[in-house]
């Protein structure tokens, strides 16, 4: 058994999982239909350099999860740190997260966001239950990166930038 989510334990969890820095990605793919689809994740991490593996998670209750579970292929998009706007429009529920927005396309069509820090081409390699979550396995295809542009921080339920000491 769960605890709901308004338990006072899961907010508190939740809250102290918070504390740590995590980066913003907007995970992006291609429905069965062909339009692009992307959603905004911070549960992203490395697995392996040998071969090149990353980590992502996505709640199991959202629409989206089935075109994520059957989508051969999909990129993670490392949010710039002037891109909150791309988080933001990302998160929420929309018919058309894209109109009006230029991307470009990588591997098997799938949808790469302008001006990020870092992108990622991935194939499924595996996933997983992870209770209330499906967590995401994927192979490294591709990858790139802008030196110039800082990542985009979230942490303690805020965004944050970095800075240099």
């Amino acid at each position: 058994m769960t605890a709901p989510k308004h338990d006072p334990v899961v907010r508190a969890f939740r809250d102290t999982l918070g504390m740590f820095p995590t980066g913003v990605t907007v995970i992006t793919a291609r429905a069965p239909s062909g339009e692009p689809i992307g959603l905004t994740v911070s549960s992203f991490n490395s697995v392996s350099l040998t071969p090149p593996l990353v980590v992502w998670s996505l709640s199991g209750h959202l629409p989206s999860v089935p075109i994520f579970e059957n989508a051969g292929v999909y990129a993670i998009n490392v949010l710039a740190e002037d891109q909150r706007d791309l988080s933001q429009r990302f998160a929420r529920r929309s018919d058309d997260k894209f109109a009006g927005l230029d991307f470009t396309e990588g591997v098997d069509g799938v949808p790469l966001l302008p001006g990020c820090s870092a992108w990622f081409q991935c194939r499924q390699y595996a996933r997983h239950p992870g209770g209330d979550h499906v967590v995401f396995i994927g192979e490294v295809l591709r990858f790139e990166r802008d030196t110039a542009k800082r990542p985009l921080v979230f942490q303690g339920g805020a965004y944050r930038r970095l800075t240099d000491d």
